[in-house]
């Protein structure tokens, strides 16, 4: 018989891609996890991991066992969620980890309306971006997290997540007031290429939709100057160190007299948001209502 615990290390291991990663996402030794993945290969039968580089990665039988280990352990979770609906009353923590535009936007509205519709609910909210938040969620530090599309991240269809798709929105293009093409109606992201570039850095998501989109249309754009603060952005902006794009809820509530702001014409840069959860939780009678708050809450969004 295969103990899941031990298919919950695997998956761990086939995350971080070394042991002591998986032993430190999952508060054990390196040593408790080496011998939690021999005793799990003696089980099966099979070799699971073999080494490659400094790391490990998984044989084919591992990644066979893989697959099923995502399934049990999402059944897992589909069972922890019917027991709690079981046991009745409502109460209990939730962990959020979101990016601080969505805090703003969207989770804090939410956790105003959980406090009336379901008092029981409390959130604890942690600051993270996507590439930071997903690996919490898997790791089990968080229960769900609200995060931006970047490029790699595992994807709608990935078996260990549950994904809700919550809103997209434009990134506007933010110019100093020198500009020449400042007081045109729009800018084609093209006519931008020649231009000093102040974004985020490249872990963030946000750097990888402007990197993208400046991609597609057929440029590398220089970046001179880097901050993941938009009010540091915009203030550099609109001291002439260059141009940038900006989602457009971010700009909403700031002080923009030194700056132009034009939408993008074409293509152009969209952050696409959601919340997520493991794969089997969503339906967990203290996750569901705060996925359904935040579809709610980002329903209201302005779209223009």
């Amino acid at each position: 018989m295969i103990d899941p615990r031990r298919l919950r290390i695997l998956r761990a291991v086939a995350d971080h891609r070394t042991v002591t990663a998986a032993a430190a996402a999952l508060y054990l030794t390196p040593s408790a996890v080496s011998q939690q993945l021999a005793a799990l290969e003696q089980e099966t039968g099979h070799a699971l991991l073999t080494r490659s580089g400094r790391g490990v990665r998984l044989t084919a039988a591992g990644e066979i066992l893989l697959g099923h280990a995502n399934e049990v352990l999402a059944q897992l979770e589909r069972a922890e969620a019917e027991l709690a609906a079981y046991a009745g009353g409502v109460a209990g923590e939730v962990t959020v980890a979101a990016f601080a535009t969505g805090i703003a936007e969207v989770l804090a509205p939410a956790i105003a309306r959980l406090a009336l519709d379901h008092p029981g609910i409390r959130l604890r909210v942690r600051d993270a971006e996507g590439d930071q938040s997903l690996p919490m969620l898997l790791d089990g530090e968080a229960d769900v997290v609200l995060a931006v599309e970047y490029r790699g991240w595992p994807g709608a269809d990935d078996p260990r997540l549950s994904v809700l798709p919550l809103y997209a929105e434009p990134f506007d293009a933010v110019l100093p007031p020198a500009h020449p093409l400042a007081g045109l109606p729009g800018v084609a992201l093209a006519d931008l290429a020649d231009s000093d570039w102040v974004g985020q850095y490249p872990a963030n998501p946000c750097h990888d939709v402007t990197l993208f989109a400046c991609e597609s249309a057929g440029f590398q754009p220089r970046f001179v100057h880097s901050s993941d603060d938009f009010r540091a952005v915009v203030a550099l902006v609109g001291a002439g160190a260059g141009v940038a794009l900006i989602p457009r809820s971010a700009l909403r509530g700031m002080d923009l007299k030194e700056v132009q702001i034009r939408p993008v014409t074409g293509p152009s840069a969209t952050r696409r948001v959601f919340a997520a959860t493991r794969r089997g939780a969503e339906s967990h009678p203290l996750i569901a209502p705060v996925l359904s708050s935040l579809a709610r809450e980002a329903g209201r969004l302005p779209t223009h």
